[in-house]
């Protein structure tokens, strides 16, 4: 039964209609809480959808943000800012999709595709909040991280009254959301089901297992066999209970069975449907989670309506509730649903922070300036140099490094190559490679790649990852120099002993190394629980281990270029 609340937060009144029912096209009720000013005129909406529930969403009125690694943050809150929404004269409208929470019907999947399509029933929200009489049938959206996701599968299908969209910190290319260069990423499991500082999905019993519905009990029983044939997936006691008892981890179970790239991320793509979305979309993202900020550029090419792409600074995990960003978001609303000429759509459509030298450039393209792609080859010693090897390897040995499963050591090795200390300011914006000649001993490792810009003083901050899989090594023909794509539709098993060329994407990143500053390349196949970077994520927001023990050479000899490939600007 719908309720009416009075509510003062800090001296502001606000008006809530709790447990709304809208009806979707087949029957079926979603819930939804509405909070707007203390009289009943009619005003623009902002709609937030997620399983996260939106009685959790509600503490953004009495929780005062929290930042990494405060133990009360929570990954979840990601609805906005209730009280700045009802105070610049929006109604907030929090929704529960299909399946979660107070909302009636069955969720199958994940987020990407099951059952209805989650675009459709947020059509058929946004166009019922349109029609109360509490709203002027004007209406955009709000909210980060799947929030995001969820503006654009909505913009996607052109509901009328959807008029814009301000989509923060969204996921796009929903197999690099759970897969990075093929290697699983652990941070949607900790979304779904509450862990690591996240509450997770607000389930019910309507929440399904896509392959448990699509598969009979004996052809699953055969793909679960198969995939814990995986010696990474064996190794992990977490993943062993998924895959015995799928009914317990329901969506989690669904993308540990799909390893590879496909129709199941494919499906609902919103990178795909992006040709489909004619209103106006701002998308933002802060730096740190470059793979985030890969999809992001990727859709913000493939948007064809008026559109800005704003980049900002480094750290990458947000104030729970979340509150940034609100400001533009506000402004970009009052332009395109208020109708105020505030003059945001005479400035350039891509404003980028580069870290380092704390500037903001804008451009009217992706990168914001020209790129001269430039190698570091990776040299005895230690040494990333802008020479070549000269020597074979019969002078230029490779060097290695053993790492034994982490089930038996907490040591990660790494391999680290520096630059000497630059001796001009040196700016690097854009995507870029890393190519290495390797040899292992087993079918398959992760190659992960870390570069950081370290200070005179040894204190260091991350620029940007490159992930693989050496099962994935394949590219496509989407590839150019300081530009590789890897389909990720098949894993072709190493052949042990042989030498191979393993180019990892970089993510994008915009960084100066000031003068005195190097740049630091650290090379393993495990990543490090807790350093700089990784202290300020989730507990879950890491990688599965490789499962067997690896010895890894890597040739950097005449024959074998091993090197960086990296986008370098020239400065105004």
């Amino acid at each position: 039964m719908t309720e009416f609340i009075q509510w003062n937060a800090g001296g502001q009144p606000i008006s809530i209609r709790k447990n709304l029912r809208v009806p979707m096209r087949d029957g079926v009720e979603m819930a939804a809480d509405a909070y707007h000013g203390p009289d009943d005129k009619p005003r623009p909406a902002l709609v937030a959808l997620s399983p996260y529930g939106k009685e959790l969403q509600a503490l953004a009125l009495t929780t005062p943000p929290q930042r990494r690694p405060s133990p009360m943050w929570d990954g979840c809150i990601e609805a906005g800012d209730i009280a700045r929404i009802v105070k610049e004269d929006y109604v907030h409208v929090i929704g529960d999709v299909r399946g979660s929470g107070d909302s009636g019907g069955d969720h199958i999947g994940n987020y990407n595709a099951g059952g209805v399509s989650l675009g459709q029933d947020a059509y058929d929200f946004i166009e019922w909040v349109a029609a109360q009489p509490w709203c002027n049938g004007q209406v955009g959206m709000v909210g980060i991280s799947y929030f995001g996701s969820m503006q654009v599968l909505a913009a996607a299908e052109r509901p009328p009254s959807l008029k814009a969209i301000f989509v923060s910190g969204g996921h796009y290319d929903f197999y690099e959301t759970t897969y990075h260069g093929g290697v699983m990423w652990f941070m949607p499991r900790a979304a779904r089901e509450g862990r690591g500082g996240d509450s997770g999905w607000a389930f019910t019993d309507r929440v399904k297992s896509r392959m448990i519905e699509t598969y009979s009990p004996e052809e699953l029983k055969q793909l679960v066999a198969k995939r814990l044939q995986d010696p990474d997936v064996a190794a992990w006691p977490n993943l062993v209970h998924v895959l015995n008892y799928p009914k317990n981890h329901e969506a989690w179970f669904d993308i540990v069975m799909n390893e590879v790239d496909g129709p199941w991320y494919e499906e609902r793509n919103p990178i795909n449907l992006a040709k489909n979305i004619d209103i106006p979309v701002y998308i933002q993202l802060d730096q740190g989670r470059g793979w985030t900020l890969d999809g992001t550029i990727e859709l913000f090419h493939a948007l064809k309506g008026p559109k800005k792409l704003d980049i900002g600074p480094y750290p990458p995990m947000q104030s729970r509730p979340f509150i940034e960003e609100h400001d533009k978001m506000f402004r970009w609303y009052d332009y395109w649903i208020k109708g105020i000429d505030n003059g945001v759509m005479d400035e350039p459509a891509v404003s980028v922070f580069v870290e380092g030298s704390r500037e903001r450039i804008t451009a009217d393209t992706w990168p914001p300036k020209p790129v001269e792609y430039q190698s570091l080859y990776l040299r005895p010693r230690g040494k990333l140099s802008a020479e070549s090897e000269p020597m074979g390897a019969e002078y230029a040995a490779p060097e290695g490094f053993y790492q034994a499963p982490l089930t038996v050591t907490d040591k990660v090795e790494m391999l680290t190559w520096s630059t000497d200390k630059f001796e001009v300011a040196t700016e690097m914006i854009g995507t870029g490679a890393a190519h290495l000649f390797a040899q292992i001993d087993q079918p398959d490792t992760n190659f992960i790649l870390r570069l950081w810009d370290t200070a005179p003083t040894g204190k260091r901050q991350l620029i940007t990852t490159g992930y693989l899989k050496a099962s994935h090594r394949e590219l496509d023909e989407r590839t150019t120099e300081g530009n590789p794509f890897h389909p990720h539709t098949r894993a072709v098993p190493v052949e042990p002993g042989k030498v191979e060329e393993y180019v990892l994407r970089l993510y994008p990143f915009a960084n100066t190394f000031k003068p005195g500053h190097r740049l630091v390349v650290e090379l393993s196949n495990s990543e490090p629980l807790a350093d700089e970077h990784n202290a300020l994520l989730p507990p879950d927001a890491f990688h599965l281990p490789v499962g067997r023990p690896v010895f890894h050479k890597i040739f950097r000899d005449a024959a074998h270029p091993s090197r960086l490939v990296l986008p370098l600007t020239t400065r105004a």
